[in-house]
């Protein structure tokens, strides 16, 4: 069985990422358009706020077309057709890499046996409806503006006890993506899900490990860790379900656990860990890319940070300005299922589809002067950083309440906060914040 497995993980890194990988390359040498996004995305070594975005290539995409047809997908960083695509019934969640032909059995077996993530079914991010309008009404109550609004002492409760733990260190330099960023968004939702605190290192242990599952073209050795983390990550929750249903209380997971739709059908045990993992994954990781990617941004223009300081009912505006200008997702796939028009161009079903999410964030169309990073900016809201339509993120109001307060209460508590030497981008091509911010507190 051990030998079945591990030609079945072979056989997916080689059909999802090895193969991708060299076409992609052989694409960029060629000068196609999107391999060279891919290409020009795949480094975490930039370490400017806002770094790393290939805004020349947004630019050239924009330019050729609402729609740019590459060898490998379609692409666009429109913004009004990255909202059309996501929001089109005939635009699919995911990247159906296709089970047809001669390697359709072969990428079948070896997918039955691909460990629970957030791109595999039944996960939210990968499910259409009714099941997706299934799930998603089971969960969306919890993270409805209201219910998060109740959440809001609590996290600033939370956020207040770091900066204390903080202050009583004797460290010169902090890691505030270790020390902050990271504990403040998983403390929350490990609460949410009736995490126990002695936990909580271990969820984002799985949360890291997990992340670069989002990306193609993974190198073997770092494949074969995201997978064992996946397992890992599965095992801890079917003790961590079992857990709860010996001794529900009022979180959101033992909601889930009891939880029936309006058939009286409960989840099922794949469902129920496809859905409570994603929630916990998604409820902090891109959350801690949001508070790191907003301390760098603020620190770089500390006029933005003074205005704030002198109008701080912007700091609602600043979080959406940082989500537009520096978004923790840079960009989400979609399948066509049926023959369709987008962007006023005929696209045949089968076909991939790529929004940039950050490209359409900088449409010059949309956002006036859009390089520029200006927290009063009033249609800052209208970004695409939480996706759109039927996918849009439910836990959008958490994170931009648990941005705006871990950013004003860090900054400030530590209004001369400075950051040192030694940030580091994390190295997720899709997942985009900081892996480490180092930072001296008092100036």
């Amino acid at each position: 069985m051990k030998i079945i497995d591990e030609a079945a993980s072979l056989t997916r890194w080689g059909l999802n990422h090895a193969l991708p990988r060299v076409g992609i390359q052989a694409g960029a040498r060629r000068g196609d358009l999107q391999a060279r996004l891919i290409m020009a995305t795949s480094t975490g070594s930039d370490s400017q706020a806002g770094g790393g975005l290939p805004l020349d290539l947004f630019e050239e995409v924009r330019a050729s077309g609402a729609l740019h047809k590459s060898a490998f997908a379609y692409v666009t960083a429109t913004h009004p057709v990255v909202k059309e695509v996501l929001g089109s019934p005939d635009v699919h969640a995911g990247v159906d890499f296709g089970t047809g032909g001669l390697l359709g059995p072969v990428r079948r077996w070896a997918d039955s046996s691909t460990p629970i993530g957030p791109l595999t079914p039944p996960s939210l991010l990968s499910v259409e409806p009714p099941e997706h309008t299934r799930y998603r009404k089971l969960v969306t109550r919890v993270f409805s503006v209201k219910a998060v609004r109740g959440l809001q002492d609590r996290t600033q409760d939370i956020a207040d006890q770091l900066l204390d733990d903080l202050a009583s260190s004797d460290d010169e330099t902090v890691d505030l993506v270790e020390r902050y960023c990271a504990l403040l968004p998983v403390t929350v939702i490990a609460e949410i899900l009736g995490v126990p605190h002695d936990q909580r290192d271990k969820v984002l242990e799985f949360g890291e490990g997990a992340a670069p599952s989002l990306d193609l073209g993974l190198p073997l050795g770092r494949f074969r860790a995201v997978e064992r983390s996946l397992r890992a990550f599965e095992r801890w929750l079917d003790d961590h379900i079992a857990a709860v249903r010996r001794d529900p209380g009022d979180d959101l997971l033992s909601q889930l656990v009891l939880a029936q739709d309006d058939d009286g059908v409960e989840l099922t045990d794949l469902e129920l860990k496809a859905t409570a993992g994603l929630v916990l994954a998604a409820g902090f990781e891109t959350t801690v890319n949001l508070l790191g990617n907003g301390i760098a941004l603020l620190h770089e223009h500390p006029e933005q940070l003074e205005l704030l300081q002198e109008k701080p009912d912007l700091w609602s505006r600043a979080v959406d300005e940082v989500l537009r200008y520096d978004p923790p997702v840079l960009l989400t796939g979609r399948s066509i299922v049926n023959d369709t028009v987008l962007g006023g161009r005929e696209v045949p079903r089968g076909s991939v589809v790529t929004t940039l999410l950050a490209g359409a964030n900088r449409d010059p169309d949309v956002f006036a002067d859009p390089q520029r990073f200006d927290v009063s900016r009033e249609n800052a809201d209208q970004h695409v950083s939480f996706s759109s339509g039927r996918h849009y993120c439910l836990g959008a109001a958490l994170a931009r309440m648990e941005g705006e307060v871990g950013l004003r209460t860090l900054l400030s508590r530590y209004p001369n906060l400075t950051l040192q030497p030694g940030a580091e981008r994390r190295s997720t091509r899709i997942l985009r914040g900081y892996a480490a911010l180092p930072a001296r507190l008092d100036g």
